[in-house]
């Protein structure tokens, strides 16, 4: 089954907080990203991975969401 997506993607508050403490080094569990409702978008478009050991990482298309928003 294909996931749809639709063509624009505006991330939430949140979702751009959540990218902008992982960008400076800050580790989120997935614990505390599901208290704090983070949504699987940002997983499904490829803006967040996990490392292996679990934890959530940016990726450098999660990297170039925060440089878009910035401008």
């Amino acid at each position: 089954m294909n996931t749809y997506h639709a063509p624009h993607f505006d991330p939430t508050v949140d979702e751009l907080e959540t990218l902008k403490q992982l960008e400076m080094g800050q580790w989120v569990s997935t614990p505390q990203a599901l208290k704090e409702h983070l949504s699987s978008r940002l997983y499904e478009r490829g803006y967040l991975a996990k490392n292996s050991t679990g934890q959530l990482t940016i990726t450098e298309s999660g990297r170039a969401l925060i440089r878009r928003q910035g401008n």
